[in-house]
């Protein structure tokens, strides 16, 4: 009788799939804890795929096509390194449950696929998808509110000026033909932050201060003042009517209409050239920056992720990206809150 084979590496392998496993793997958390179905399904709803009336190839699963855009968001990976990495770490195939490299679809179909659910306006589905899975969790908005913006990078357009004019006005200039219009983003802006020149948008975004999760966001171009924005990312659903921004938000207007409409503004102070402000105001803006500064704790993990710079061009394309993001860094982050980090009450 044939004794079976025993590899000579067997020991070495059990070995380091013990390390592995006692290090801890944090797509094992994403699998155990994010009903990806259900983010699928979602997907599917809002853009049905495509008609197979004329044959060919039979689509990827949609839910497979959904977990490889989270590897990609989560590692901040191209297109063609994402293809590299799937075909080359046992993580990522473990899971996406694959095990042959044929099953693996390449680049361009990821792009593809990516590109027609931003056509689509998916994003915002997705997003709200994720919430409805925090809400099963136990992790509901609680604590108040934080409210913020952070500067997104897109590729620096080299136009002339008289070609940046016409851009500006939210046309195309006339000698542009289509090949030249697919690499131009008309959509993205110049602004200053710090005396710094930026090219590109702004990710707004509203974040509850117990989990520090995101709660509500918007996507404009980088010259878009943050204040036009702020009551579109009022979170009614949060369980306190505390509401956290720094100086770059304070009027007037806007906190006796927000008091009046029960919410408890804590927006801090601002001086103008003329006139700085008082000592009771510089006392009250260092007791709102504590509890504010969680929110930056949430953009500095979104630019770990890549979060900070997109690859593509186009208001459309650039908001289903930041969607993806930002509901990407919120199942990261209820897996951390799953493992031990913060229960729900």
């Amino acid at each position: 009788m044939m004794k079976p084979r025993i590899s000579l590496f067997a020991e070495h392998e059990h070995e380091r799939e013990d390390r592995h496993s006692r290090i801890g793997d944090p797509l094992v958390g994403l699998t155990k804890h994010v009903d990806f179905d259900a983010l699928a399904a979602s997907v599917d709803a809002a853009a049905p795929r495509p008609s197979r009336a004329k044959g060919g190839r039979p689509p990827y699963p949609t839910v497979l096509m959904t977990k490889i855009l989270v590897l990609q968001q989560l590692y901040n990976l191209a297109d063609d390194a994402l293809e590299y990495q799937l075909l080359d770490r046992r993580s990522f195939l473990q899971f996406l449950d694959l095990t042959e490299s044929s099953s693996i679809p390449d680049s361009k179909t990821i792009w593809l696929f990516r590109d027609r659910l931003a056509q689509a306006g998916v994003g915002h589905q997705i997003f709200e998808q994720v919430q409805q899975q925090l809400q099963k969790h136990g992790y509901m908005a609680r604590c108040g509110q934080i409210i913020d913006a952070s500067l997104v990078q897109a590729p620096v357009q080299r136009n002339k000026r008289e070609e940046a004019d016409t851009v500006k006005e939210g046309t195309m200039p006339l000698g542009w033909k289509p090949y030249k219009r697919a690499q131009k983003d008309v959509d993205a802006r110049w602004t200053k932050k710090h005396g710094k020149n930026h090219f590109g948008h702004k990710l707004h975004a509203s974040v509850d201060k117990r989990y520090k999760l995101i709660r509500k966001l918007a996507v404009t171009h980088a010259a878009v003042a943050d204040i036009t924005v702020f009551e579109t990312l009022l979170d009614p659903a949060n369980t306190s009517r505390d509401v956290y921004a720094d100086r770059g938000y304070p009027t007037i207007e806007r906190e006796a209409t927000l008091k009046q409409a029960g919410w408890r503004v804590h927006i801090q102070r601002k001086g103008t050239a003329t006139k700085g402000i008082s000592a009771t105001q510089k006392q009250r803006n260092r007791r709102i920056a504590t509890p504010r500064a969680r929110v930056e704790h949430v953009f500095g993990a979104l630019a770990q992720m890549g979060g900070k710079l997109v690859r593509c061009m186009g208001i459309v394309r650039t908001t289903f990206a930041l969607h993806l993001k930002s509901a990407s860094y919120n199942l990261k982050r209820l897996v951390f809150l799953k493992e031990g980090g913060l229960a729900p009450f």
